[in-house]
């Protein structure tokens, strides 16, 4: 860092300190101590200790895996606990839009300074190796093993390949050209997701700017075999309206690393009969196409055999007594078969209830597999913050979404409770039918609702409550609400 800003030096521990007052200036909400907003700041800035405790004692980092695995366990229980909260009003934060862009720009330029100036990530300089082969179309099995626990899948070497002609060939530049497209890969997703299902691009800025301060990011802001799957599941969220899409990018995060694997039930379930078989061919052709990139690069049966079952991490399936560094390699490996006896019953149990699944469930379903992977993997299990991160954000910063599903009859008790008459009842049908996007909201600006609905056409407007449904907004006076979550009266910001 000191090559670029002259007498810059800031380790873990500082960045740490930093970034937690500044997290705490921007985001903790003073005037609501005890809401979900501020529990979900502390869960996630708990994780930063654990972290600092395993890299400051490498040879004894069992205090610290015990703090991470109590960390994790506090975020599985807030994510499975989830769709329980049902009051989520929009939370402004302290910090307008402006200064929220150049804040995220500011954090941003730090951490791309910082992969600039550091050693690149062993991983990430194999896949750019990898990726240039298969851009040859040559074959190295025969001379070097493959080693799935240090570089990532098929899919990281085949989203390489555009790098590395870029980058002239230099792996070193490649390596830190991957990791830096990677954080705007998960940038860019999370604003997305802010703006086209959350309707408020301030929300998704705010959360990429909370992605690039917290801890985790920076110090393995390196790392290309983590950043790549979060952020091709970050963009399958925000494109979850199109089955083939996500399908597409859900099966290049499988072939990236083991762990997406585990969501495919939760995402089936999702779409069931609204777009299963498109959601499973688009799995079906991304995998023969990675079949295919390493067909490219094997020269005979044998080769494609042993390119294809070298990509797999088969280690993390095997209840032997673990090699690597992590928790589990402290004890026997019988004592993970309960716990992953458990998590195969978690999955079930989140593939099937509730039956009808809304963005709501799958993001938070999603985040709980993702961090419950972490008590049973054999290598730094606890330790892959990156993994679920930007998942965590999103149901962090997410208002109420209950217009995913929304069925006939809601909509109608909905307009039946207000003093709407036929026409507007049939305006509300056609509205969300055809025009999901246009807007009704109440006239009233007085603390008593009288019911009845207007649409908004053109431009999107900024509007209250964020929080209500795209489609039909209705409101009968309920004054409670009105009071104690969004303000007094049904007036608009």
């Amino acid at each position: 860092m000191d090559d670029i800003l002259r007498g810059y030096h800031v380790n873990a521990p500082t960045w740490f300190y930093l970034s937690t007052l500044l997290i705490v200036a921007v985001f903790y909400r003073f005037g609501r101590i005890w809401s979900i907003r501020n529990f979900d700041l502390a869960f996630l800035m708990a994780l930063s200790p654990g972290l600092l405790f395993v890299r400051a004692n490498p040879d004894k980092p069992q205090f610290g895996y015990c703090w991470l695995f109590a960390a994790n366990g506090l975020l599985l229980v807030r994510l499975l606990l989830d769709v329980m909260f049902t009051r989520r009003p929009r939370l402004e934060q302290n910090l307008n839009s402006a200064g929220m862009a150049f804040l995220c720009g500011s954090a941003l330029l730090f951490q791309t300074s910082k992969i600039l100036t550091e050693q690149p990530d062993l991983a990430a300089v194999k896949t750019v190796r990898g990726a240039e082969e298969l851009l040859k179309r040559q074959d190295v099995t025969r001379t070097q093993a493959a080693d799935p626990k240090s570089e990532t899948g098929p899919a990281g070497r085949l989203l390489a390949t555009p790098v590395v002609p870029l980058s002239g060939g230099v792996e070193v530049v490649a390596a830190r050209a991957m990791a830096i497209l990677s954080h705007l890969a998960v940038i860019l997703g999370l604003i997305a997701v802010g703006r086209w299902h959350f309707s408020d691009t301030h929300l998704g800025l705010a959360m990429a700017t909370l992605y690039l301060l917290l801890p985790p990011t920076a110090f393995d802001v390196s790392k290309v075999n983590h950043l790549l799957p979060a952020a091709l599941i970050v963009w399958a969220v925000a494109v979850h309206a199109r089955p083939m899409v996500a399908g597409v990018l859900l099966g290049l995060a499988c072939g990236t690393m083991f762990f997406p694997i585990f969501l495919l039930p939760i995402w089936m379930a999702f779409y069931w009969k609204r777009g299963s078989l498109k959601f499973g061919l688009a799995l079906i052709l991304t995998g023969a196409v990675l079949l295919f990139s390493l067909m490219l690069t094997s020269v005979d049966s044998m080769s494609f055999k042993r390119q294809t079952l070298g990509s797999i991490d088969w280690s993390v399936l095997k209840f032997q007594t673990a090699d690597g560094v992590g928790f589990w390699s402290l004890y026997d490996s019988a004592y993970r078969v309960p716990v992953f006896a458990t998590f195969l019953v978690l999955l079930c149990a989140l593939t099937i209830w509730p039956f009808k699944k809304n963005l709501e469930h799958l993001v938070s379903h999603s985040a709980a597999i993702v961090v419950a992977t972490q008590f049973w993997y054999p290598h730094q299990g606890g330790a892959y913050v990156l993994w679920y991160l930007p998942l965590m954000l999103i149901v962090t910063f997410r208002p109420r979404l209950g217009h995913l599903p929304l069925s006939q009859h809601v909509a109608d008790s909905a307009i039946g409770a207000t003093s709407g008459d036929s026409n507007i009842l049939k305006d509300v049908r056609i509205s969300y039918e055809r025009a999901p996007t246009k807007r009704w909201r109440c006239c009233c600006v007085q603390s008593k609702c009288c019911g009845s609905l207007h649409l908004l056409k053109g431009k999107r407007r900024r509007q209250w409550p964020r929080s209500e449904p795209d489609g039909v907004i209705a409101h009968a006076g309920d004054r409670i609400r009105q009071s104690k979550d969004y303000g007094s009266g049904c007036s608009f910001g």
